[in-house]
């Protein structure tokens, strides 16, 4: 299966450049179609945005891919410019289109999610300081929420399915490198295997063989050419035993299996004191029922305490030097729990001059759980939260407890650790994808609710203020005396205003959509005013 895997594998080389190029161009060309089709719709004060746009597109679309914000920013940019709350025809689908392969380049969510912010935040004083209205700035964030959030989240999507992907293919390169790994490692213990046999059997035939050839040479009752003979079979003898050795050698390369030099009686007390005497801070403690539960432990049991011990203490002096080393045994009539924890490394350790630690293998843990295993215990090593490191395991004490397969609830295999990793990754992005702008678009409705209630008693203009501006002020005098916020629609069934004007209109009084004032401007200079009323 990982052959066939391998095999189908998506090659790694990138797109050609003319591809890449040809492939911008194209993009290039579909953006601009908007803006050539605006030509004969826009009004004139919008002419120069599709104008210019045309050339700025082309250097968004050339720099998409190292500056991909920047190549947003332009179509941003330019959709303000033509219109305050950022919703035109022009720009929608640039929008839509840079935002999407931002999402696919950006790696970390944080600076474009500034960059929305800002856009959001720069629209407010814009849209409430030229048009005294707070409406379009809803416009504003309602367009930015879908054109251009909901396709970032969409290029984001891609990305971690495309990195997802990309895991996979690494994992199964990995199985497959391991795969080959435990091959090699059976070839090994075959060897090894090969050369037990040949030591058993031959070597004990040669050193019979030797003996004999040399008894035979010492036999006064043979001929003296006899016992010449007998002493060339005891020298060949002996040369085939030494070969035989060297043979034994070559099998034996790369055999990890050695064996133990510890005494079968070294106990976990023995153990402490040798480490305490080397210089490690390590302190024992048994609680109530250790000592009655480490009488009952079955042999192999006994071991496998011996063993997680021995290996907490040579993780922590190989990992962290210096650091204390916590031992802990405590146990009841039905199973033992060792745990060996040790705190972080200890700085001031590794810059007075500390012997460097040996490389680890990554096997000590491996073979621990093996022997924990077969002695029908749970073992744990995790990292603390304190930056230390503990091995805990969990023996039963009674003989024949039964043995769970080989690998079963390994906390430390890395492929589960990336299997979470990666559904984590999922979950959360599904989450962004479809929480954040529900959650926005929410808040916004809120938001636009209490605002049409409250924004009526903003708009009233007085009576006798309305009284007082004469046509033929000029604007600025008119609008210092206006309320801020004007209203964002005429009364229903309101005739067209004037042309070649542009009109606001305010209320006669709070919460009242009867009637308004409408005041048109032409050339700097107030035009003309009425009192509109709703036609029903």
């Amino acid at each position: 299966m990982l052959t066939r895997l391998t095999r189908f594998a998506p090659p790694a080389a990138e797109r050609p450049r003319w591809a890449a190029r040809l492939l911008d161009v194209c993009l290039w060309l579909a953006l601009c179609i908007p803006l050539t089709a605006a030509f004969d719709t826009v009004p004139p004060t919008r002419m120069w945005t599709a104008v210019v746009g045309i050339p700025l597109l082309g250097v968004a679309v050339a720099v998409r891919r190292k500056w991909p914000l920047a190549a947003l920013a332009v179509p941003v940019g330019l959709g303000l410019a033509a219109s305050r709350d950022l919703f035109t025809f022009e720009y929608a689908a640039a929008l839509a289109a840079l935002a999407y392969l931002a999402g696919v380049r950006v790696g970390r969510a944080r600076a474009s999610l500034w960059f929305f912010t800002g856009v959001a935040a720069a629209g407010l004083p814009l849209c409430v300081l030229v048009t005294r209205n707070l409406w379009p700035w809803f416009s504003l964030v309602l367009t930015l929420l879908f054109n251009v959030v909901l396709p970032w989240l969409l290029g984001r999507y891609r990305r971690q399915y495309a990195a997802l992907v990309r895991t996979g293919w690494q994992l199964a390169e990995r199985m497959e490198h391991e795969q080959q790994a435990v091959a090699d490692r059976t070839r090994l213990r075959e060897r090894a295997r090969i050369a037990g046999d040949m030591h058993d059997s031959l070597g004990h035939e040669l050193a019979l063989l030797t003996l004999r050839a040399g008894a035979l040479e010492l036999d006064p009752r043979l001929a003296p050419d006899q016992r010449e003979a007998a002493g060339e079979l005891r020298v060949a003898a002996g040369t085939a035993a030494e070969r035989l050795r060297d043979i034994i050698g070559v099998l034996r390369t790369g055999d990890e299996a050695a064996p133990s030099r510890l005494p079968a009686d070294d106990s976990v007390d023995a153990l402490v004191e040798r480490a305490r005497a080397s210089g490690v801070d390590v302190s024992l403690r048994r609680g109530p029922g250790a000592a009655a539960a480490e009488g009952a432990m079955p042999v192999m049991g006994g071991r496998a305490v011996y063993r997680v011990v021995q290996e907490g203490l040579t993780n922590a002096t190989k990992h962290a030097p210096g650091a204390p080393v916590d031992i802990r045994i405590a146990g009841d009539d039905r199973s033992l729990d060792v745990t060996v924890a040790n705190g972080p490394p200890q700085a001031a350790v590794a810059r007075a001059g500390a012997a460097p630690a040996p490389v680890s293998g990554g096997n000590g843990l491996v073979g621990l759980d093996e022997r924990v295993r077969l002695a029908g215990g749970e073992l744990r090593a995790a990292p603390t939260s304190d930056g230390g490191f503990e091995v805990a395991a969990r023996l039963p004490t009674a003989d024949g407890a039964p043995v769970r397969g080989p690998g079963d609830g390994a906390p430390w295999s890395l492929s589960r650790r990336e299997l979470a990793s990666a559904r984590l990754q999922v979950r959360r992005r599904l989450v962004q994808t479809v929480a954040v702008p529900v959650a926005v678009f929410t808040a916004l409705l809120l938001l636009m609710g209490v605002f049409a209630l409250i924004s009526p008693s903003w708009s009233v203009l007085d009576r006798e203020q309305y009284d007082r501006l004469r046509v033929g002020d000029s604007r600025e005098s008119v609008e210092s005396r206006l309320p801020f916020f004007a209203l964002d629609v005429p009364p229903e069934g309101s005739p067209a205003p004037p042309r070649g004007t542009t009109c606001v209109h305010y209320t006669v009084r709070a919460y009242a959509d009867e009637a308004a004032y409408r005041l048109c401007f032409a050339d700097g200079r107030l035009a003309y005013k009425t009192v509109l009323h709703r036609q029903d």
